[in-house]
């Protein structure tokens, strides 16, 4: 059994500070995130969700450093985003982020085990034995350790790259629409595995999907509308989130 010896995650994992962004379509610049100040706590589980062009994917890219704010304030950990180097920020995404996409983004010729500890070969980094087993064993992958993506099932696949975001002991793991490529029960097991790195891996997890049934299984559900936070519930039942995006899309 592997012991966790590393020190204790900050109260707050990630701040937004009065973050905006817009993207420029054709001559005129529309708005993505107005001003969007938020903490979340370490050791949780978010949902971000919202109506169709609320904000959701440029709101996860920004926080993880995938894309820069054009005002406002990142803090990933203990680090202020807007203080990296252009050309520091992938080396700093590589060993403090991880990523779970719905597409899952594995190397084909790769296996899991390498597939895994990718980050880490890529970073110059020696790679734990304990560690590596650890997580493995944690996301269900013990003993296939060896297969190469295409031999697993689709949730087999996302539970590797769930694994493939642990390694590196992130500040954060992002998750984005990670059950939407799935059936409902490789879903629900994807989610239950999020939320098992959360209650007994200490994780934290940021994941934008636009199912109320994902949604539900996060510890707060934060709201979007027109690129500004809309309100936030705690422990949410599917009936409430369902309403809620209901009512935000209809104003």
């Amino acid at each position: 059994m592997y012991t966790d010896t590393s020190d204790a995650p900050e109260p707050i994992a990630l701040r937004l500070e009065a973050v905006s962004k817009s993207y420029r379509t054709g001559t005129a610049r529309v708005p993505a995130l107005r001003e969007v100040s938020l903490s979340v706590p370490a050791g949780t589980f978010t949902a971000v969700m919202g109506p169709s062009g609320s904000g959701k994917s440029t709101l996860l890219q920004c926080a993880a450093g995938l894309d820069t704010p054009d005002s406002g304030r990142v803090l990933l950990g203990s680090t202020d985003l807007s203080r990296l180097r252009r050309r520091t920020l992938p080396a700093f995404r590589r060993d403090h982020v991880g990523f779970v996409f719905q597409s899952y983004n594995l190397l084909p010729q790769l296996s899991v085990a390498r597939n895994v500890i990718l980050p880490l070969l890529l970073g110059g980094r020696s790679v734990e034995q304990d560690w590596l087993q650890y997580v493995l064993e944690a996301v269900g992958l013990t003993g296939l350790e060896e297969r190469k993506p295409q031999e697993l099932s689709g949730g087999q696949q996302q539970r590797a790259a769930i694994a493939r975001a642990l390694i590196t002991r992130p500040d954060a793991v992002f998750a984005d629409e990670p059950t939407g490529a799935l059936d409902s029960a490789a879903a629900r097991q994807v989610l239950d595995l999020l939320r098992h790195t959360v209650t007994d891996l200490g994780q934290t997890v940021v994941m934008v999907t636009h199912d109320p049934a994902a949604a539900c299984s996060a510890d707060n559900v934060l709201f979007l509308a027109d690129g500004q936070l809309d309100g936030s519930m705690a422990n949410a039942s599917v009936r409430d989130i369902t309403e809620r995006v209901a009512y935000l899309g209809e104003r």
